[in-house]
């Protein structure tokens, strides 16, 4: 087949989509994606991807379009700017692209808006989109503080519930999305996929680590907002004075400095900070970890949401401890792979630590995370039923 994959985000920024579609190309698929500048999570556009630079290139075989895009800066105006100019810049490279593609896939995350150059693309050239959804609009915004009363609100209700039903068929990476899609967005008659994300081959690699005598407890991803990740140093204060416990903190984002200066304010020194750190580099992270770390907001909307995190720990055979509610609190507690309390306690956080730290079914939760990620989130599940949805849609 012949696919046009629609995404804001692209590698180099870090994001699964990179990998669906070398995946794809392997399956012998001609991809092209359109896809804005790389500028995530730095906020900056990338030095080589500035003055029109890189616009049109082929990474591992898969044809890349590059539209205009204003970085998503650390403000909520240069955010929505951000947004704005991929929509704009993609939906005009939508409607000169001449290129007859047999199906177009939408890879949603934030924001919606990303959706109106497939959109364009399909009135042009009545080709079928499907719109596979892992950030749900516009309940994100009311996770980031836009109250529903408000005319913004009001607004990308409006614009949502247009991309989602201009969509041919939907796909979702978490079952509770299938319940906003019936309840907020009213009567949605379209069937709706269930198609869980998986995690690169890289999670599944086993390699060695130094051990020490310390517990070692690791969260890996971006720290942002809705992470919560301030959860974590609240917990490694209730636990400081336990010398056997170390937190490692890997990843970067616009909360990062906040969480830095929390922990100086307390006088932690049970945290290591390690920025942002190559894809390639964090079996070495992982393989550190007694266990892993997930945090998210207190927060209805994102409730809904099952963080791509979740797989990449459960490939690599680690324990998982979380302060989260909803989707993933499920899958933790169905799995058996691991602790859970509500989002946002710090306190109960930190007594599961100790807890795990005095477990003796340490092992026995690795097994159960590894073997709930096959059978429920392995790649080779996803690409087959994404390819059947493609090919559904193709015909």
């Amino acid at each position: 087949m012949k696919i046009l994959v629609v995404c804001q985000y692209y590698y180099p920024e870090p994001f699964r989509i990179s990998d669906i579609c070398e995946t794809l190309v392997g399956k012998g698929h001609d991809v092209t994606v359109l896809t804005g500048l790389p500028n995530y999570p730095e906020g900056q556009v990338l030095e080589g991807y500035r003055h029109g630079r890189k616009r049109n290139e082929v990474l591992n075989g898969v044809k890349v379009i590059r539209s205009f895009e204003i970085g998503r800066g650390n403000n909520k105006l240069k955010l929505f700017l951000n947004y704005f100019s991929f929509a704009v810049s993609g939906s005009l490279k939508a409607l000169f692209m001449n290129e007859k593609f047999d199906v177009v896939l939408v890879n949603q995350l934030s924001p919606v808006m990303m959706g109106i150059p497939a959109i364009v693309y399909k009135k042009k050239h009545k080709t079928k989109v499907l719109l596979y959804c892992l950030d749900l609009w516009p309940d994100s915004l009311a996770a980031g503080g836009i109250k529903e009363s408000s005319m913004i609100y009001k607004f990308f209700m409006k614009l949502s519930k247009w991309i989602y039903n201009s969509a041919d068929s939907i796909a979702v990476t978490s079952s509770m999305f299938k319940e906003y899609f019936r309840s907020t967005l009213g009567e949605y008659k379209k069937e709706i996929h269930h198609l869980p994300q998986y995690a690169e081959d890289l999670f599944s690699e086993s390699i060695e680590v130094p051990k020490n005598d310390k517990y070692n407890f690791v969260f890996a991803g971006n720290i942002g907002d809705m992470q919560s990740v301030e959860t974590i140093v609240k917990a490694a204060n209730e636990l400081c004075k336990h010398s056997d416990i170390t937190f490692h903190i890997v990843g970067d984002g616009s909360k990062l400095e906040e969480c830095k200066m929390l922990s100086q304010k307390m006088k932690l020194d049970n945290i290591i900070y390690y920025g942002r750190r190559p894809v390639s580099e964090m079996p070495y992270y992982y393989a550190l970890a007694d266990a892993m770390l997930i945090t998210l907001k207190n927060n209805k909307a994102i409730s809904y949401t099952l963080p791509g995190k979740v797989q990449s720990y459960m490939a690599a055979r680690k324990p998982i401890i979380g302060a989260i509610n909803g989707e993933a609190s499920h899958v933790i507690r169905e799995s058996g792979c691991g602790f859970c309390c509500a989002a946002e306690n710090y306190k109960e956080l930190a007594n599961l630590i100790l807890e795990f730290c005095n477990s003796d079914k340490k092992e026995e939760m690795a097994i159960r995370s590894y073997d709930y990620y096959i059978r429920n989130f392995s790649k080779e599940r996803f690409i087959s039923l994404l390819e059947k949805k493609l090919t559904d849609l193709g015909i």
